[in-house]
């Protein structure tokens, strides 16, 4: 069995702040890669101290807070996106000013690719019994990056906001001790597109892909299946 390396890592793409970088893609840091992660008495919170609304957190959108707590999906429940499929790019660092510019040069058009193509990572991920490659062949990989290239008119920039957080780390030993602060900006830019009109561009997309291997009937018929049900839960 080949080993499944993912294309897309993560429900929010972190687009690089510098100038130098704006189209690199990095990924959230993997909490295994934390000195702390694994030990059972380390403690972290985060706590919001600024926002473009103010000291503290007074003022900020539901959306920015639902995303904040990893309810993605449940900006998509909230009244003003009923009927949208709803998109957040993040960049985070400490140059609020390069922040501001990354989400003043964010488009649709050029950026939201790369955040559907994670979303349809994560349903066929969900729904495959083996690992992606396995289950579907050379469908998979085929399929994400036609929807990272694809084109998808009628999404819409709608929103951008910023807060900066304080995370502490430290050890829970009794005493409650804190081991490292740090501070850095988070910058959001929200992005709408009707559901119909992604889900028919995203079907579309789905039929016209070939592979240069031919599926085994298992891969077959477990394309079949996601092409049938994709948007339970997409």
């Amino acid at each position: 069995m080949k080993k499944y390396r993912p294309i897309f890592l993560c429900a929010a793409l972190l687009l690089a702040a510098c100038a130098g970088q704006k189209n690199k893609i990095i990924f959230r840091p993997d909490p295994s890669q934390d000195e702390h992660y694994g030990r059972t008495n380390t403690f972290e919170s985060w706590q919001i101290i600024e926002s473009e609304s103010g000291p503290g957190e007074r003022g900020i959108p539901e959306w920015v807070r639902r995303y904040l707590a990893g309810d993605g999906r449940g900006i998509e429940l909230m009244d003003q996106f009923s009927g949208k499929y709803i998109f957040v790019g993040e960049n985070q660092g400490d140059n609020i000013n390069s922040l501001r510019q990354w989400a003043n040069g964010f488009t649709a058009a050029y950026d939201l690719p790369r955040l559907v193509a994670a979303r349809v990572e994560r349903r066929l991920v969900s729904s495959a019994a083996l690992y992606p490659d396995d289950e579907y062949g050379q469908y998979f990989e085929n399929l994400i990056k036609k929807v990272s290239d694809g084109e998808y008119p009628g999404a819409v920039k709608e929103q951008t906001y910023w807060v900066r957080r304080m995370r502490i780390i430290g050890e829970d030993d009794g005493g409650g001790e804190i081991d490292r602060i740090t501070e850095l900006y988070e910058y959001m830019v929200l992005t709408s597109i009707d559901i119909e009109t992604l889900r028919a561009q995203l079907r579309q997309i789905m039929a016209g892909i070939r592979t240069a291997t031919p599926p085994t009937r298992d891969q077959a018929a477990a394309i079949s299946r996601i092409q049938q049900t994709f948007f339970e839960g997409f």
